[in-house]
């Protein structure tokens, strides 16, 4: 039968059905007449943002920044010089330094990373080796010209990753890895209370860390100019197609 509407021919149980299955459309969606299933979706979803900040990763991040205070009573009680309380300094040092390996690689591996982690993450570094290091120059064990060599790279490369972020980011290197290592090692002997040809090698590999940290700083140099340069003449050639 041609002739017939649609409506017609379905009759009063088709189009109800119709519109029931248009509200269900819009109730499936989360979202009603008035907006408010939107608003809820905006809400749970903050939550859960804000729950996932919660994670391991960052919990081990923020354990490694209160350990830097903890350490710093350690190292100087007792005059600073104590071989019992340097070596509670010592486990305070390698928990902390233990939990940097850990915290970056199950945040990658797991989906962990957050903003917070980002910030976080390189200051609670910096924080413990600062501390060690300062305190260390400051007892008179190790030379102040090691702790500003140190530090001052450390320092500079992270402003120096911040500057050149518009045009990338500047990867972390093997050389990089193997000088936070050699850094972590040579600190840790340093902060142990040592005599004999173990007060003997911990010199040496204090030394090799310190070259280590040059030379990875100045190959972060060169990095961040080619990064730069690299980034600039993209933009150039971008601009000349626009105009073009």
């Amino acid at each position: 039968m041609t002739g017939v509407p649609a409506s017609a021919a379905g009759g009063p149980a088709k189009a109800g059905a119709a519109q029931m299955g248009a509200s269900g459309a819009s109730g499936a969606s989360g979202v009603d007449s008035s907006g408010k299933g939107a608003r809820g979706g905006k809400i749970a979803a903050a939550a859960v943002d804000q729950a996932s900040l919660w994670n391991i990763a960052n919990i081990l991040t923020m354990i490694r920044l209160l350990l830097v205070p903890g350490f710093v009573a350690l190292m100087l009680a007792d005059g600073g010089h104590d071989p019992a309380w340097r070596s509670f300094a010592w486990a305070a040092f390698s928990i902390a330094m233990i939990t940097d390996l850990f915290d970056g690689h199950l945040a990658r591996t797991y989906n962990l990373v957050t903003d917070f982690g980002k910030i976080a993450d390189p200051i609670a570094d910096k924080a413990i080796m600062g501390a060690a290091l300062i305190c260390l120059s400051a007892l008179g064990d190790l030379p102040w010209w090691v702790t500003a060599v140190i530090l001052g790279r450390e320092l500079g490369i992270t402003l120096l990753r911040f500057i050149v972020i518009r045009y990338g980011v500047i990867p972390a290197s093997r050389g990089g890895k193997l000088k936070t290592l050699a850094q972590g090692i040579a600190v840790g002997m340093y902060i142990l209370a040592l005599t004999g040809w173990l007060a003997t090698a911990r010199f040496w590999v204090m030394a090799v860390a310190v070259v280590l940290t040059v030379a990875t700083g100045l190959d972060y140099v060169r990095q961040a100019i080619v990064l730069r340069r690299q980034g600039i003449a993209e933009r150039e050639a971008a601009l000349e197609e626009t105009e073009a």
